[in-house]
């Protein structure tokens, strides 16, 4: 998997298509990463008991890495990744600007 943590993304669909965020969690077996703000629901909670209040409270699910491109910090673009070996170690490129991203 490509993208780390602490990435800045941009969404390339569903309904938060267009919003930028900072990669806060990566699970490379299930493919998806978890940006805060992005891809958020409502849910609501029932109360277990008299002194407790029953809410709705909005929670962040994550979403599949493949909807989502990293921003270059270079160009300012959303880009996909390339790799290049450089001194015996890889290191991640921008496809559009050819600039390490690291």
């Amino acid at each position: 998997m490509k993208i780390k943590k602490g990435d800045t993304i941009k969404v390339l669909m569903g309904r938060d298509n267009g919003k930028t965020g900072k990669v806060e969690v990566v699970n490379p077996d299930k493919n998806t990463v978890l940006v805060p703000g992005i891809n958020e629901y409502k849910r609501h909670v029932k109360a277990r008991s008299q002194n407790e209040k029953s809410e709705i409270i909005t929670i962040t699910k994550p979403m599949v890495s493949s909807k989502v491109a990293i921003v270059c910090p270079k160009c300012h673009k959303a880009t996909r990744i390339g790799l290049k070996i450089e001194k015996g170690a890889k290191v991640r490129i921008c496809r559009k600007c050819l600039k390490p991203i690291d």
